[in-house]
This record gives C-alpha cells, sequence and structure tokens, in this order.
C-alpha cells in the first residue's frame, strides 16, 4: 500500500506537470528583430532601401485592416519609398493647390499591371488595394519630375532604411529566414538570417 504522502506528491506532480503544460500553449512564440545596417556601393545614397523577411514557412497573412497614405506635397510622393504588406490599401492625398495625378507603368515589371489612378484636387484622396507583389513606380503625368515607390512585400515584416543605411524590422517570430532588399538604383540582396529572441545583427551591401 502506498502512504497517503505518496499519493499527495503525485497528485502535486501531476499538477505541475498539467500547469507547465498550460503555460507553455498559451506562451506566445518568442519574437525577435532584425537590425542592422545596409551598405551601398555605387548608389547615391543607402537611404530609403526596403529590407523585408520573404517568407514565414507555415503562416499566411491577412491585408492590415489601416490603410496607408501617400501624400503629395510640394509636388514631393512622402514617402519616397513606401513599403507594404500584400493585401494593403493605400491611400493617395493630394496635400498640394494644385491637381495631381498618380499612375504606375507596372508593377514588379509586369505591364499588365499598370494602373491610372486619375487626376484629383488638393484635400481629395483616392485609394487603391495592392494585390500584386514587386514595385510600383509611381508617377505624375501632370507633372513629370515627380516620382516615389511603392513596394510590395509578402509578409508584414519590413523597413526602410534611413539615410545612414540602418533599419529595424519589429518582432520577428524566432526561426530561419530569408531577407532581401529591394532599392531604386541597386541590386536586389538575398541573405539568410536566423532570428531569436531579443535583436538579431544582418549587414547588408547593395551594389548599383
Amino acid at each position: 500500500m502506498k502512504s497517503s504522502s505518496e499519493n499527495r506528491f503525485k497528485k502535486l506532480m501531476c499538477g505541475t506537470l498539467a500547469l507547465g503544460v498550460l503555460v507553455a500553449l498559451s506562451t506566445p512564440a518568442l519574437a525577435g528583430n532584425i537590425e542592422g545596417r545596409v551598405t551601398a556601393q555605387g548608389l547615391k545614397s543607402a537611404a530609403n532601401i526596403a529590407v523585408y523577411v520573404e517568407a514565414v514557412p507555415g503562416k499566411t497573412f491577412t491585408a492590415p485592416a489601416k490603410a496607408e497614405v501617400m501624400d503629395q506635397k510640394k509636388m514631393t510622393f512622402i514617402p519616397h519609398v513606401m513599403v507594404v504588406q500584400k493585401g494593403a490599401t493605400v491611400e493617395f492625398l493630394n496635400s498640394d493647390p494644385v491637381g495631381h495625378n498618380v499612375y504606375w507603368p507596372n508593377v514588379g515589371g509586369n505591364r499588365k499591371l499598370a494602373h491610372n489612378m486619375g487626376t484629383w484636387p488638393q484635400g481629395a484622396k483616392k485609394s487603391f488595394t495592392f494585390n500584386d507583389e514587386g514595385a510600383a513606380p509611381l508617377l505624375c503625368n501632370v507633372h513629370p519630375e515627380m516620382s516615389g515607390y511603392i513596394v510590395v512585400v509578402p509578409t508584414p515584416y519590413f523597413a526602410v532604411t534611413n539615410k545612414e543605411g540602418e533599419f529595424v524590422i519589429k518582432d520577428v517570430p524566432a526561426g530561419h529566414y530569408t531577407v532581401k532588399t529591394w532599392s531604386e538604383e541597386g541590386k536586389p540582396v538575398s541573405q539568410a538570417v536566423d532570428v531569436a529572441a531579443g535583436n538579431t545583427k544582418l549587414n547588408l551591401t547593395v551594389h548599383r
């Protein structure tokens, strides 16, 4: 016969094990940041380079509910380079006291995805949902000096470099990934990275 103290000990251990399993199941997967610098060789600047995680195995991502805003102000697209997740909606705002047109001749080089948004006055905006991956070069046929880019990527894990080439991609689930770049002048770069909790360093070099 087992003693009552042995039975109590076994019950205690079973309860502790069950609690541990529940905690493990309820705890979200570890995530970390990918941070680093892009060195630009032969480019005018290391700024405005898109850096993004190509895919997360076994995961798909719903389109973000909140629209991004691409402004047209002082005859300039602001920001010059905007990165959005596939399926995101972008609102094109005209903040200038003149009419602006927005069109793109292709997305990722595919001319079949060309689109003209038309022309609209100050204070008005039009929206468009980007369902195809690739870079859409923005132009204005009223003001040919204007240009910008919307880069459509497959995951919500992306960043745009600052003028020093620095970037941070936040809250990436722990795992093994391929990180890619896009830039207006440079060739795309791909590099593998292992992400763990905390900050993962990643330095990249983009060539013209």
